[in-house]
């Protein structure tokens, strides 16, 4: 039936949008119940709050193609809810969370909402010393957008970081030259306030634009990363100015290794493979930097004073017994400390530890809080354990066991040492997991965590150990909406009073869910792993049919639900009548949960079934 929309739309909000959100929820108190009434004179009774926020969603899209006329199908008001979520993110949120760095992308780019201080009317648009083609490219888009083009320096230190931290800017990333024309290679963004491609979450996106058959962003993806560690020297852990100083946790060889296994195409596989060895070689095995001296690595990031793109005020808990012995405001203390008039070595150890924290990924955490730069985390050497051994089955698989100076029998050999490292100072067989090891005291942290399980992800884990694994992976961190980021028990010794970091109990995160389903699957786990993905994929799809079809950033998992109160609040939740975008690795979670899981639950998951009633808690 056709109708028309701008007439609908109002009518359809006035009944059912009681709170004025320009959405429609459970939570409006509206009847639940509309008569659309076409142009033609035909009437459909919709009801439910799915239903209408379906009709609400399908009025949005076809005013966004600039019609004034709606085609409503009775099929998509009804659609099945994981049919719906699946199809939104494969044809619709992928583009939305689109980027590019050329003339038809850059303008997206220029506001930096994450600080508003960030943002100048006249954005510096950072460009490495050797790339001519884009500094020549941007020097001549000055004329047509509100940019300015800066080369950046042949050797990029924290000093010279820190000074441009009062005119922060975007980070040029790879462009092309396609028919005299040039051209942005596409990356994908989370969303949201983040308009930058991200280290981590481009890997876990990229698995689900592989889901869903969108091999070329994938590619151009891994193609970002390329650039990055060929210009900046590492993979960024975003496309700004003051991340110029920061990696963050290393899937390259994952990313590559993946996209392969689609396109076979072993020319640029080769290509790609020479750039890790070189990310592998100069960015984590420099001993002193993020190798420590036991043969396990840290994450160590550089740079000077407090980080910029954090909001005033975020570390004034940490700054006020600074500022109280000084005797001056905490405002006052921030700024002689960041302008270097106040010297503080305790302070600037805080701070090594905590732009170390923020490289890692996960921003923030108790567990890392104040001592990330002293340990070897489970995460991180599971990750370059990975990286070792996709080295060593594709130099043997694919180049007849030599590769750049490399045999893959030396590959093999480095992994089995990183392993053995990990079983003597990582592996607890008390608490049957592993932990992050302080090298400084030389002691396991005993912290429980959801990175702990990475290793089954990784395939370091002996089969014997994977079981008892297993079992303390759903004792301690299984809830009603999947894994939780930290335990229930770490959560209970933290003092009453402290922030609830946004990576801890009780909210749970996409990348934490893929990899221990991609460990549970390694290790033929399938009763768990049906379970997890099931509990993930509840909550996404009941949140979604409750509210709007919202896709967030992150989830309380105790509670299954999309409303999250920690430090950073809940990106993917602010939006009006439809969401553009969902979230990145929120969208990835999605595509491939549902091809881990089995038609029987899949239908289960239409029906809304709850978790507890099919699997014991």
């Amino acid at each position: 039936m056709i109708v028309d929309i701008d007439d609908i739309l109002s009518k359809l909000l006035e009944q059912e949008d009681t709170d004025g959100d320009k959405k429609i929820t459970i939570e409006d108190n509206g009847p639940k119940q509309f008569e659309l009434l076409s142009n033609g004179g035909e009437k459909l009774i919709i009801k439910g709050t799915y239903q209408l926020s379906n009709l609400l969603q399908e009025l949005v899209i076809q005013k966004q193609q600039g019609k004034s006329e709606a085609v409503i199908n009775r099929e998509f008001i009804d659609e099945l809810p994981t049919k719906r979520i699946s199809r939104m993110i494969r044809d619709f949120y992928w583009k939305g969370l689109t980027r590019r760095m050329d003339k038809s992308g850059i303008e997206g780019l220029i506001s930096d909402s994450k600080n508003e201080s960030l943002t100048a009317e006249i954005l510096p648009v950072y460009v490495p010393n050797g790339d001519s083609l884009a500094f020549d490219y941007y020097n001549t888009l000055e004329k047509e957008l509100p940019i300015k083009a800066i080369k950046l320096p042949a050797e990029i230190t924290p000093e010279y970081v820190k000074s441009i931290n009062d005119q922060p800017g975007i980070l040029s990333l790879k462009i092309e030259v396609e028919n005299n024309e040039v051209k942005g290679v596409p990356f994908v963004v989370p969303g949201g306030r983040f308009n930058e491609m991200y280290g981590w979450d481009s890997y876990f996106e990229a698995v689900g634009l592989l889901c869903d058959g969108k091999v070329d962003l994938a590619k151009a993806m891994a193609d970002n990363f390329q650039y990055q560690i060929e210009n900046y020297g590492k993979i960024l852990n975003a496309n700004r100015s003051y991340y110029l100083t920061r990696t963050q946790p290393p899937f390259y060889s994952s990313l590559i290794s993946e996209i392969f296994e689609v396109t076979k195409d072993k020319c640029w596989l080769a290509s790609h493979l020479k750039t890790a060895i070189q990310e592998y070689e100069t960015v984590w095995m420099v001993q002193g930097k993020r190798l420590t001296s036991n043969g396990l690595n840290r994450y160590r990031a550089e740079g000077i004073g407090m980080p910029p793109e954090c909001e005033e005020g975020h570390f004034d808990v940490e700054l006020k017994k600074y500022a109280e012995k000084e005797g001056i405001s905490i405002r006052e203390f921030a700024k002689m400390y960041q302008d270097g008039a106040i010297i503080n070595e305790e302070l600037d150890r805080y701070f090594v530890h905590d732009r170390s924290l923020r490289e890692s990924g996960h921003d923030t955490s108790w567990r890392l809080d104040d001592v990330c730069a002293d340990l070897n985390t489970v995460d991180l050497n599971s990750l370059l354990y990975k990286y070792e051994s996709d080295f060593a089955h594709l130099v043997e698989n694919y180049f007849d066991g030599e590769f750049e100076g490399y045999q893959s029998t030396y590959w093999f050999q480095v992994m089995h040492k990183r392993n053995e490292r990990m079983q003597e100072l990582m592996w607890n067989k008390e608490h049957a997991q592993y932990f992050d090891y302080n090298f400084k005291t030389k002691s396991q942290t005993q912290f429980e965590s959801a990175s702990n399980y990475f290793p089954l992800w990784a395939g370091l884990v002996d089969s014997r150990e994977a079981d008892k694994l297993v079992k303390t992976l759903i004792t301690q961190l299984k809830e009603k909406g999947g894994i939780v980021g930290t335990s229930r028990n770490m959560d209970t010794n933290l003092p009453q009073d402290v922030i609830q970091r946004q990576w801890d109990y009780p909210n749970g995160w996409a990348p934490h869910q893929m990899l221990i389903w991609g460990g549970l699957k390694n290790y033929g786990f399938e009763n768990e792993l049906k379970e997890l993905v099931y509990r993930w994929l509840f909550m996404i799809t009941k949140n979604a049919v409750d509210y709007n079809g919202t896709i967030p950033e992150k989830y309380d998992v105790v509670e299954a639900t999309h409303k999250v109160f920690a430090e950073y609040g809940n990106v993917g939740t602010d939006f009006e009548y439809i969401t553009q975008e969902g979230f990145g690795w929120m969208n990835a979670s999605y595509q491939y949960g549902l091809k881990l899981l089995d038609e029987t639950l899949v239908n289960e998951l239409n029906q809304l079934t709850e978790p507890d009633s099919l699997f014991k808690f």
